[in-house]
C-alpha cells in the first residue's frame, strides 16, 4: 500500500474516490461550466444590446437622408374650357382649383378631373379678364384686372363638414373686401401687370397700365357689427418704373415690391409707407443679356426667386450693410435646370418650391438646404403652370396642350443637407453664413436652423472645461492617496470620494444652478482669485512645514502631512472670498461683469461655463480618481522597493516607474471620465443658459447634443424632421463615445504593452 493510500485510509488526507467527492467535484465543474457560459451570454447580451441601439439610430435617422420621390398617380384633359391663369390645391389635395382667362373658378377633383363646381369670380363682370396674379399661398388670394382697369379681389375657400361620418369638403369663392371692384385709374386705362396681397383686413394691389404707369392702392377693411357692412379706406400713389416691366412681385406683408424689367435688372421698392413708395435699390439681377421669366416669394415673404431664360435660379433678400441700410443680397443660387423657367410655385409652409421649365423638366428644390431634391422630365411641351398642396404632398402640372397631371409627392426632409447640418447657412434676416440652432417658433412661416455645430461645440465645451478642472485635481489627488498617504488615511479618504459618484446629477444640477452660479457672479473678484491664491497658500505652507523644527515634523506620522492642508486650504477661500468684495468695488467700479464686458467685451452669463465645469467636475472627480488611484496602488511593490533599494528618491520612483506601470488605467481613468463628461445631461440643462452660441468665453453659457435632446425631445413630433435630428444628435454622441472608447482601448493596451514589462 502506497504512502497516499496509507494517509487516505488513516483519515489525514480526504478520500477523492468517495461517492460524495465525486458529486462535489461534478457539482464544482457544472457550475464553472455554468458561469463560463453564463459571463459568455452576458457579455454577448451587452454587446447585441449596444449593436441594437445603434442600429435603431440609424433607422430613425436615414430617412432623413433619402431622395423625394414622385409619382403620377393619374393624368387627364384640364378641366373647363379657356386657357389657364392659375392652379391651386385645398390642404387633403382632394380637391384642385383652376383659373381661366374667362374669370371663372373651376373646381374639381384630382384624381379624376370631374368638375365639381364652375363658377365665375366675379358674376357682375361684363367682360373677361384682362390680368390676373394670386397672392401668398397661404391667403388664398385671387385679384383680376378688366379692360376698364378695375379689380376684384376673392378668395377661394373650403369648409369641411362630416355628414354621415364621412368628410365632404365644399369649396367657394367669397370676396373680402366687398362685392365692388376696385376702380384703379380713373381714365380706364386697361391693366397689364398686376401684384396684390391681402391679409388681416387690408390688402394692396400694385398694377401696372397699358400707359407704363405704376398705380399702388392699399385697401383697409372695417366691417360693422350691426349690419354686416364693409367699409374700405383707400390709400393711392404711384411709382415711374426706369425700364419697362416684364414681372411684379409683392411680399405678403405689403411692405416690399419688386419689378423685373426687360433688361434683367430688379428694382426693390420699400411700399411700407403707402403713400410715398421709395425705390431702395435697382440690381442686375442675371447675367447680362439674360431675361428674367419668372418672379415669385418664398413662404413668408422675405426671399425673392429670380427664374432666368437659362434655366438659373436665384435666391435674394434683404441685409442690412455697415451703414445700417437694408440692401439687397445674393444667396444661394440653383442651375439645375437649362430651358428658361416659365413659373416658380413656391410650398406653402416650407422654403421649398417648384420650379417649371420650357423643355418640359419640373424641379423640386429647398432654399435653405441648398438642396436639388428631384429633377424630373414630364414631357417635351413647356410647363408653365402647377401647383403645390398645402402639405406638398401632392402637385398639379398642366403639360401644354397634352392635358392635366397629378403627382404624388414624397419629400418629408428636405431641409436636411450636410451644408445644413455642419455648415454654415445664411438663414434670412441674418447678416452673414452663420451655425444657428433654432428648432421652433411660433410663426408658421419660421425657416428652422438646425445646425448640429453649435451644439456639438458646446458639448465639447463642456468637457473640456469639466476634464480641466477634474484632471489634475482626481489624478494628483490619486497620485498621493496611492502612494504616499498612511494607510488609515487612505482607508478614509478613497471611500470619501468614491462616495462623491452616487451622488445624483440633478442634485449636483440644481445646486450650481440655483446656489453656486448666483454666488459666482456674486463673489467673481474672489472666485478668479482662488486659481491664483490657493496654489500659492499650498505652495507656502509646503514650505513653511519644510522648514519647521525637525521635533516639530517628527510628531505628524509619515503620510498624514496632507491633513495639516484642510484648514489652510479653508482660509486661502475664506480670505478670497472675504475680499472679493472689497476688491471688486476698488478695481472694477462695482461690478466685474459689467466690467469685463465695457472693458474687454467679454460678456458674462450667470450660469455660464465655469459653473457647468466645475460641477461636471465633481461629477467626474470620484471616477477618474478611483480608477487611477487603484492602478497606481496596484503596482506591485517588488518594482517600488528595488527602484528605492538602488538608490531613487520617493519622487524618481513616482515619475520613472510607478506612473509608467499605471498609466494604461490612468489613461482609462481619463477616458472614461472624459466619456462621462460628454454624455452629462441634467447638470448642463439646469446649470447653463442652453443658448447655442460658439464661443470659448468661460463666463458665457453653451448648448450641448444631450441636454438640447432631454430638452427638446418631449415637443418634438414624432417621425418629423425636429425628431430625427434629435436621434441624429443621440447618434453622434454614440459615435464619439465608440470612438474615444475605442481609441483609448488601443492607446491602453499599446502603453500596456510597452510598459508591463517593467
Amino acid at each position: 500500500m502506497s504512502t497516499t493510500d496509507l494517509k487516505a485510509a488513516s483519515g489525514i488526507l480526504p478520500d477523492f474516490t468517495s461517492p460524495a467527492a465525486i458529486r462535489r467535484r461534478r457539482m464544482r465543474a457544472l457550475r464553472d461550466v455554468l458561469t463560463r457560459h453564463l459571463m459568455a451570454i452576458g457579455g454577448v447580451s451587452v454587446i447585441l444590446a449596444i449593436v441594437l441601439i445603434a442600429f435603431y439610430l440609424v433607422y430613425v435617422v436615414l430617412p432623413m437622408f433619402l431622395p423625394a420621390k414622385l409619382s403620377r398617380l393619374s393624368a387627364y384633359p384640364v378641366p373647363g374650357p379657356g386657357e389657364t391663369w392659375h392652379y391651386a390645391m385645398e390642404e387633403q389635395h382632394e380637391i384642385g382649383l383652376r383659373i381661366n382667362t374667362r374669370g371663372e373658378a373651376i373646381f374639381f377633383k384630382t384624381d379624376t378631373a370631374a368638375v365639381i363646381d364652375q363658377i365665375p369670380v366675379f358674376p357682375d363682370a361684363g367682360s373677361d379678364p384682362v390680368a390676373f396674379t394670386a397672392g401668398d399661398p397661404a391667403q388664398a388670394l385671387l385679384a383680376l384686372a378688366y379692360a376698364d382697369g378695375s379689380v376684384v379681389l376673392a378668395r377661394h375657400e373650403y369648409q369641411v363638414s362630416y355628414p354621415g361620418d364621412r368628410r365632404l369638403i365644399t369649396p367657394a369663392i367669397t370676396l373680402p373686401f366687398g362685392s365692388e371692384p376696385v376702380q384703379i385709374s380713373d381714365d380706364g386705362v386697361a391693366i397689364r401687370k398686376l401684384a396684390a396681397q391681402g391679409n388681416a383686413g387690408k390688402a394692396t394691389i400694385a398694377a401696372l397700365d397699358d400707359l407704363g404707369r405704376l398705380r399702388l392702392v392699399s385697401l383697409a377693411s372695417k366691417e360693422s357689427m350691426l349690419t354686416g357692412e364693409i367699409t374700405l379706406t383707400r390709400t393711392d400713389s404711384e411709382i415711374v418704373p426706369e425700364q419697362p416691366v416684364t414681372h411684379l412681385a409683392m411680399d405678403v406683408d405689403q411692405r416690399e415690391l419688386y419689378l423685373a424689367d426687360r433688361d434683367g435688372f430688379l428694382s426693390f421698392y420699400d411700399i411700407g409707407d403707402k403713400r410715398a413708395p421709395r425705390l431702395v435699390q435697382r440690381i442686375q439681377a442675371v447675367p447680362p443679356g439674360v431675361a428674367i421669366t419668372s418672379l415669385a416669394f418664398l413662404n413668408g415673404g422675405i426671399s425673392i426667386l429670380v427664374g432666368d431664360a437659362e434655366g438659373g435660379i436665384t435666391q435674394w433678400f434683404p441685409v442690412r450693410d455697415e451703414a445700417n441700410n437694408y440692401t439687397l443680397s445674393r444667396i444661394r443660387q440653383f442651375a439645375s435646370q437649362q430651358a428658361p423657367i416659365l413659373a416658380i410655385v413656391p410650398e406653402h409652409q416650407r422654403k421649398g418650391f417648384l420650379a417649371l421649365d420650357a423643355d418640359g423638366l419640373l424641379g423640386l428644390y429647398h432654399a435653405t438646404s441648398q438642396r436639388t431634391l428631384r429633377v424630373e422630365r414630364i414631357g417635351e411641351e413647356r410647363l408653365a403652370h402647377g401647383a403645390i398642396a398645402p402639405r406638398a404632398d401632392a402637385l398639379l402640372v398642366e403639360r401644354g396642350d397634352m392635358g392635366l397631371e397629378f403627382w404624388q409627392v414624397q419629400n418629408p426632409h428636405p431641409e436636411i443637407s450636410w451644408r445644413s447640418l455642419w455648415g454654415k447657412v445664411w438663414y434670412e434676416s441674418r447678416a452673414k453664413p452663420e451655425y444657428v440652432w433654432q428648432s421652433s417658433s411660433a410663426s408658421s412661416e419660421f425657416e428652422p436652423k438646425f445646425s448640429l455645430t453649435p451644439l456639438a461645440f458646446g458639448t465639447l465645451k463642456a468637457a473640456f472645461y469639466a476634464m480641466l478642472f477634474a484632471m489634475p485635481l482626481a489624478i494628483m489627488g490619486a497620485i498621493y492617496t496611492g502612494y504616499f498617504m498612511a494607510p488609515r488615511m487612505r482607508g478614509m479618504v478613497k471611500p470619501a470620494i468614491e462616495v462623491m459618484a452616487a451622488l445624483p446629477t440633478v442634485v449636483l444640477g440644481f445646486i450650481a444652478g440655483l446656489w453656486f452660479a448666483p454666488f459666482v457672479e456674486n463673489h467673481l473678484p474672489g472666485i478668479c482669485l482662488l486659481f491664483i491664491y490657493l496654489p500659492l497658500a499650498i505652495l507656502g505652507a509646503a514650505w513653511c512645514w519644510d522648514q519647521a523644527p525637525d521635533r516639530l515634523r517628527n510628531r505628524i506620522p509619515a503620510g498624514w502631512e496632507a491633513a495639516l492642508l484642510i484648514p489652510v486650504i479653508l482660509i486661502a477661500i475664506g480670505l478670497a472670498i472675504g475680499v472679493s468684495q472689497p476688491l471688486e468695488l476698488l478695481l472694477f467700479q462695482g461690478s466685474m461683469p459689467q466690467w469685463l464686458n465695457e472693458t474687454f467685451g467679454i460678456s458674462f452669463d450667470q450660469r455660464n461655463s465655469l459653473v457647468v465645469g466645475v460641477a461636471i467636475g465633481f461629477a467626474v472627480i470620484p471616477i477618474i480618481f478611483s480608477i487611477s488611484e487603484d492602478a497606481i496602488y496596484g503596482v506591485p511593490r517588488s518594482l517600488t522597493g528595488g527602484s528605492l533599494a538602488l538608490g531613487a528618491t520617493p519622487w524618481q520612483t513616482l515619475v520613472r516607474v510607478i506612473l509608467l506601470t499605471a498609466s494604461p488605467g490612468i489613461f482609462s481613468a481619463v477616458m472614461i471620465g472624459l466619456g462621462r463628461a460628454v454624455g452629462e445631461t441634467m447638470i448642463v440643462v439646469m446649470a447653463t443658459g442652453n443658448t447655442a452660441v460658439m464661443e470659448m468665453n468661460i463666463f458665457q453659457g453653451f448648448r450641448a447634443l444631450s441636454a438640447n435632446i432631454a430638452v427638446e425631445m418631449p415637443e418634438a413630433e414624432v417621425a418629423g424632421t425636429h425628431y430625427r435630428i434629435l436621434f441624429l444628435a443621440a447618434l453622434v454622441l454614440f459615435a464619439v463615445t465608440f470612438v474615444f472608447n475605442t481609441l483609448a482601448e488601443v492607446v491602453r493596451q499599446r502603453l500596456r504593452k510597452k510598459y508591463g514589462s517593467l
